[in-house]
């Protein structure tokens, strides 16, 4: 097993200065620790199916995740033939890998078997119409596919998410024929990671001072605007380093590359349509 210490450098990466991982202190790694830390985007996969029973640990794993008030706001559809599979992939991103694995999940955000329930009990169900449910459903979802993720990793799986699948969100309801209060929100391939390929690595993380404070946000003042810009630097160098290690350098920096992502309509890759979609669906943002 991994020491916790290189575990950590490799999910921080290294600036000039040395590791940008936090101290390591007295806990011990253990496998779940080692599996959440080691995570990668697995994107070759070889074609051979999974074991019988996969999907169905990887559904219960997922539906061990916690959910709002058990209302298990969430749906999942998996795909496994390689026709459905390989249109599904044409509207998501028409990415290779997606045809590749063995597995295919759509996670989806469901309000429709609320509504069921609500006609079963004579209530109006007004609650379906806020923006509060649709929130609910795509945390709920999120929650179940990490947790499907992670189960998978453990098994020696790899797996990839795919959030193309809002790319042409029309389209995939279509194909997939979801019902009213159904929209799909990810997708996530999963497969065997192929030898051959070169391997998966983990990826540098920025700084956990950029991404948690502690008690309260604190005041966005000069020095915090200082230390905000450095963490941005430092964070632009370790991606830098790994990039080049991977051989890569002439990938641009991650705030360039960020920043030219959100920078216009175009760069959401149509889903600029996803708002009028849930309205289409049903799922009221009120």
């Amino acid at each position: 097993m991994a020491d916790l210490s290189s575990l950590l450098e490799a999910r921080y990466g290294t600036t000039s200065s040395g590791s940008a991982a936090p101290p390591a202190a007295s806990i011990a790694a253990n496998l779940t620790l080692q599996t959440l830390l080691q995570h990668k985007s697995v994107r070759s996969f070889l074609p051979d199916p999974l074991d019988p029973g996969t999907l169905e640990i990887l559904t219960a794993a997922a539906q061990s995740a916690a959910t709002s008030s058990n209302l298990q706001t969430w749906s999942a559809i998996a795909i496994t033939t390689p026709s459905l599979k390989s249109q599904a992939a044409t509207l998501c991103g028409d990415q290779a890998f997606i045809r590749a694995a063995p597995l295919f999940i759509i996670f989806c955000a469901d309000l429709a078997r609320l509504t069921t329930t609500c006609a079963q009990h004579g209530t109006p169900g007004t609650g379906l119409q806020f923006l509060e449910m649709y929130t609910m459903a795509a945390i709920d979802a999120s929650l179940a596919a990490q947790n499907a993720t992670v189960a998978a990793e453990s098994l020696g799986l790899g797996a990839c998410y795919v959030g193309a699948a809002r790319n042409r969100p029309r389209e995939l309801a279509s194909l997939l024929s979801l019902p009213p209060r159904v929209v799909a929100l990810f997708g996530l391939a999963v497969g065997r990671p192929d030898p051959g390929a070169p391997p998966a690595t983990v990826k540098p993380r920025l700084a956990q001072d950029e991404v948690v404070r502690r008690e309260t946000w604190g005041q966005t003042d000069e020095s915090q605007q200082k230390k905000g810009a450095a963490n941005l630097a430092a964070y632009d160098e370790a991606l830098a380093d790994f990039n080049t290690k991977q051989g890569r350098g002439d990938a641009p920096a991650w705030t360039y590359r960020s920043a030219h992502r959100i920078a216009t309509v175009e760069s959401l890759h149509g889903r600029d349509i996803f708002r009028e979609v849930l309205e289409e669906r049903g799922f009221k943002l009120r």
